[in-house]
């Protein structure tokens, strides 16, 4: 559950906790991907996301600390096939991730095809077989609050983790209101993770208010910073 914070300022340690430290840039190179290992480590933050190529490499480079690595999958359109999306998660799990950010199928969602969209989370928590938390990207600037709601109690179902805002690659990011009704609607014991465009500590404490367990971003060590 996330943290009362209304009244209660965050430590940096505490901050730490909520944040995935993510680089998902295509041209991410070894010293990228190294130095966010780095960063991950001396803030001891929740964990570090990736794309799939850069996760045994990551594994490799955390091992040892309390940082979780983490890769997305289907990323960013979502627009793969369940099979797809399984093999992928199995071979990251392989490769060393004890976390997997998958994106929904959103053409499914938006043909109201919710079986496809069960069956496409499904095949992931399957596929990860309890070996790693699996996060559920809905992709919410493209749905309506309905679609939200509905892909929520699909992720829900079939034993998702978490699920997750944004990619932060398509036309918008993480709000209060979507953070919010996320929250409302998969109750308090399922992850919610607010990504794409949390950049400051206030950014930050604004979604842990509205519900939110973890925080996707690129910026983490600002936010940490905005702590002290």
């Amino acid at each position: 559950m996330p943290l009362q914070v209304n009244s209660v300022k965050l430590t940096p340690a505490e901050m730490a906790k909520y944040i995935d430290h993510t680089y998902l840039k295509p041209q991410a190179s070894k010293a990228d991907i190294k130095k966010i290992c780095d960063e991950a480590k001396a803030m001891n933050t929740a964990s570090v996301c990736v794309n799939p190529n850069w996760i045994k490499f990551v594994a490799q480079e955390l091992s040892g600390s309390d940082v979780t690595p983490c890769c997305v999958i289907g990323f960013p359109l979502g627009a793969t096939t369940p099979n797809a999306k399984a093999f992928e998660a199995a071979e990251a799990v392989a490769n060393g991730a004890g976390e997997v950010d998958m994106v929904i199928n959103v053409g499914a969602v938006k043909s109201g095809d919710w079986a496809l969209v069960e069956r496409d989370i499904a095949a992931v928590v399957t596929a990860v077989d309890g070996e790693a938390k699996v996060k559920v990207i809905i992709e919410c600037c493209l749905l309506t609050d309905e679609e939200k709601v509905l892909a929520c109690q699909a992720a829900k179902r079939v034993g998702a983790d978490f699920v997750k805002t944004s990619t932060g690659f398509s036309t918008g990011g993480a709000t209060v209101h979507d953070v919010k009704l996320m929250r409302e609607t998969v109750g308090p014991d399922m992850g919610v993770k607010a990504s794409g465009g949390v950049r400051t500590y206030e950014d930050a404490v604004a979604m842990i208010r509205a519900g939110a367990s973890r925080l996707g971003a690129s910026s983490g060590k600002a936010i940490i910073e905005g702590c002290k």
